[in-house]
């Protein structure tokens, strides 16, 4: 911890550049410490408030640009792939779909403080096609804010997180050891809640081409598209036949309540 204050004083800058710019282009490495500790050191008068904001706001800005042109040009691929490096893959793109379902452009002004779904939401918007400058307006206010929130905290809070950062420099091992223990059962655990969550589809997957002699051989099948409306407005083909039917509803909807063999497709 003495080496890392003076590295950050000499260096934090181009650091933060860094960092965010990796977190927003899809890596696990949550900026909001980071932030904090450097409006520590600018309370602390050994940087610019101003300036750190700045960048941290011009290093987002650039990969939320690039994110939102590779999603309005490769659409749903993009999200297939930022959500394959995600700890929650099943969920990350769905749980991001559904906010902005609900608030629309205005979610960009709160999704950078939600872990998970910040990568998601840029390319989305471009698949989506969101006009451009209605997404640069909310995307820099909500960067805005990311930043500044947490430059503040560590701003007005500069005093109590030196003594904060004294007691951990004390702790020296002990505290990193405990810190990455817990990180690695957290990384582990939600990797086995998804083979638990594969092995369970692998049970009941039918492939396209099974379903396609299915349907051919004439047998009695129902199709339900489980797509988000976002999905569907992006990508907006169905099989022949299938029943667009949101997921949260389909328990009780009555089309369902037969005793065909259901085949449930989405995202």
């Amino acid at each position: 911890m003495d080496n890392v204050i003076p590295f950050l004083i000499q260096h934090g800058y181009t650091v933060l550049f860094l960092w965010v710019l990796a977190e927003t282009m899809g890596l696990p490495l949550p900026s909001g410490p980071l932030f904090i500790t450097m409006g520590a050191l600018a309370g602390a008068g050994q940087l610019n408030l101003f300036l750190c904001i700045g960048i941290g706001v011009f290093a987002a800005l650039l990969s939320d640009i690039f994110w939102y042109a590779v999603g309005r040009k490769r659409g749903s691929q993009v999200l297939l792939f930022l959500c394959s490096i995600a700890l929650e893959p099943d969920s990350c793109v769905r749980r991001t779909e559904s906010i902005f379902g609900r608030y629309g452009a205005r979610s960009l002004l709160i999704i950078k403080f939600l872990p998970g779904l910040s990568a998601v939401s840029t390319p989305l918007a471009g698949t989506i096609r969101m006009p451009l400058p209605r997404f640069l307006l909310y995307d820099v206010l909500g960067i805005l804010l990311w930043a500044g929130a947490y430059s503040l905290v560590g701003y007005i809070f500069s005093e109590e997180l030196d003594l904060a950062l004294d007691y951990a420099g004390g702790m020296g091992r002990t505290l990193f050891v405990v810190a990455a223990g817990g990180m690695t059962l957290y990384i582990l655990w939600k990797y086995s809640l998804r083979q638990r969550f594969l092995r369970q589809l692998l049970i009941v997957r039918i492939t396209a081409d099974k379903l396609k002699q299915k349907l051919d051989a004439g047998e009695n099948i129902m199709i339900i598209d489980g797509r988000h409306s976002l999905d569907f407005e992006a990508d907006p083909y169905v099989i022949p036949g299938a029943l667009r039917i949101s997921l949260d509803k389909a328990e009780s909807h009555p089309a369902l309540e037969n005793d065909r063999e259901t085949v449930v497709y989405c995202t």
